[in-house]
Parts: structure tokens; C-alpha cells; sequence
């Protein structure tokens, strides 16, 4: 894939519905859904970042029964909506959320991240529910004037491509090696192990753009000694992942969910992240990308090769 290098910045945006389905909340993360995704819009507004936002085509009604008839879903799959967060919209709808992504200046990427977070590649999720999950959510957007290009698998628990490729989409957020927690710290860092990836398409036709790093897989404990003695260590992460994209014509591709901002240090990282992207985009000819655009490129640059051994086999 012959282009300079680029940073592709991906979010979970779900509220709600990222832990519907768990018997005990991360209460901190589900009350801190609608702040940290304006957080981040205002960040990649401040530093001209787009990005794709994968959102669970349920934030984009503006009510409903919390019965959802018809949708093969195991039984109890709504009942948090209908029971607990009956009183809870905030928790379930977000049209004001995604609105915003669609009218930031910036050039954000809008991809699925299902309808309800079903996860696709458990053994309950059988064609029927992953299509009826894919479905829905691209008639959501095209009931919004949108179109969806990428799928982001929810908990990156991959199943189904088939059916993505079946219903229009062309790109997902695929799983490689990641650089979390201490012992990627260690490998990248320490190491200086490449958090490059490559995209390919597989044998669906989608092409696969993996992620290199998620950007809160350095948390508890470990973080605070580290910020003590240091610095925040996936801010040192993240920053050598832009750094060998810049040097090469490599993919450093890193995500993170909105909800993770639970605390100003969670700003305060995804500033220094961004900032840093924004800098060595001004000093190199780093690219900031969307999954739908590396996609996009990658499927034209492997069409022209594809064409070009044809013809050379003519010769």
C-alpha cells in the first residue's frame, strides 16, 4: 500500500448500551457516556481530527416501547431498557450525540456498531440475529440521510462477515496484536515493537483495517504509579505509534470508547494524544484518516495492482 503514513482514530460510541447485557454496571462508565463523547468532539474539533464514530444504531431513535417485536433477540435482551432504564433515555437515545458528529466541522466518519450491541461472535448469535442487527441500524441511517461504509464489532468479538458483505459494508475494525496494559507497554516501548498495521481484504471482500492500540488498556493501579513516577504511559504509547506511522508509509490505527473518560486525566490524556497527532501532522506528511477512507484507498490501490499484473500476464 504505497502512500504515506497515516493515524486512524476509532470510537465505540454506544452510552447504554455497551453494558445492558451485564449483571453488575460499571456505574462510573455508564453515567459518563454523554460527557466523555462530547469531550471528544470538542478535542478533535480543537485539533481538526476526524474520526469514525461506530454508534449503536439504537441511539439514533428518538423513543421507543423497549419491546422491539419481531427482532430475534434472546428473551431478557431489552428487559434492562424496558425495566431498569425505563426512566433512563439518556442511557438509550442520543440523537443530539450523533447529530453532533454529523455536523462537526470536521469530517467524522459515521459506521455501525450494530443495533443493540449484540455480541457476533458468540454461538447464540446465529445469521438471523447478526443480520436483523445489521439491518436495523442501516435502515436507522438511512432514515437519517446516511449511508454506512464500516462496522465496528461490538467488544471486538468478530463473527458474520459474510452478512456485513451481504448488506453493503465494506470495512471493519479487525483484531491484531495490541500494545495494553503492562506488558505491551514493555514490548512497545521498552522493545520498540512496531504498532503498525497492514489492511487486507479477506476472503469476504471486506477489507480489514485491525487496530494497533486501545487507548485506556493501561488503567488502575499500574497507571497511577506510573503518571507518579512518569508520565501517563499510553500517552507515551500513542505517541510512538505516531511516530513510527510518520516515519514510514505504515497504518497506527488506535481506539477507544467515549465512556472511558470517566476523570479529567482522561481528558487530560486524549488532549496530549490528539495534540501530539496534530503536531507531527503539521511537521511530516502524516495523514489522519477514517476507517472508510483507508478502505477506500486500500481497495483502489489493490485494484490498480490487480490490473496491473493482468495486463503484464497479457504481455
Amino acid at each position: 500500500m504505497d502512500s504515506v503514513g497515516s493515524v486512524v482514530l476509532s470510537l465505540d460510541a454506544e452510552l447504554g448500551w455497551g453494558f445492558h447485557d451485564l449483571e453488575r454496571l460499571p456505574s462510573d462508565r455508564v453515567e459518563s457516556g454523554r460527557s466523555g463523547w462530547t469531550t471528544m468532539l470538542e478535542l478533535c474539533a480543537e485539533y481538526d481530527v476526524p474520526a469514525t464514530w461506530a454508534v449503536v444504531g439504537h441511539l439514533m431513535l428518538d423513543a421507543c416501547d423497549g419491546v422491539h417485536e419481531g427482532h430475534p433477540t434472546p428473551e431478557g435482551w431489552f428487559a434492562r431498557e424496558r425495566d431498569e432504564w425505563a426512566d433512563r433515555e439518556e442511557f438509550r437515545f442520543a440523537p443530539d450525540l450523533v447529530g453532533g458528529v454529523l455536523e462537526a466541522d470536521v469530517d467524522h466518519e459515521l459506521a455501525s456498531h450494530s443495533f443493540s450491541h449484540v455480541l457476533f461472535g458468540r454461538p447464540e448469535t446465529d445469521s438471523e440475529l447478526a443480520t436483523a442487527e445489521i439491518r436495523r441500524s442501516l435502515e436507522i441511517a438511512d432514515e437519517w440521510g446516511q449511508s454506512i461504509d464500516s462496522f465496528v464489532y461490538p467488544r471486538n468479538d468478530i463473527g458474520h462477515r459474510e452478512i456485513l458483505a451481504e448488506n453493503g459494508i465494506t470495512a471493519y475494525r479487525g483484531r491484531s496484536p495490541t500494545y495494553d496494559g503492562v506488558r505491551g507497554f514493555v514490548d512497545s516501548t521498552v522493545r520498540s515493537r512496531s504498532m503498525l498495521v497492514e489492511p487486507e481484504i479477506d476472503e469476504h471482500g471486506l477489507v480489514d483495517v485491525p487496530a494497533s492500540l486501545f487507548l485506556f488498556g493501561f488503567e488502575g493501579p499500574a497507571r497511577t504509579v506510573a503518571e507518579s513516577i512518569w508520565e501517563d504511559p499510553m500517552v507515551v504509547q500513542a505517541q510512538r505509534g505516531i511516530d513510527q506511522a510518520a516515519r514510514s508509509d505504515g497504518l497506527f490505527h488506535m481506539w477507544l470508547h467515549p465512556n472511558n473518560l470517566t476523570h479529567e486525566r482522561d481528558d487530560r490524556r486524549m488532549r496530549a494524544i490528539l495534540a501530539y497527532l496534530d503536531r507531527r501532522r503539521a511537521e511530516t506528511d502524516l495523514t489522519v484518516e477514517t476507517i472508510g477512507g483507508v478502505a477506500h484507498r486500500f481497495d483502489a490501490v489493490s485494484r490498480i495492482e490487480d490490473e496491473a499484473i493482468v495486463v503484464d500476464g497479457d504481455d
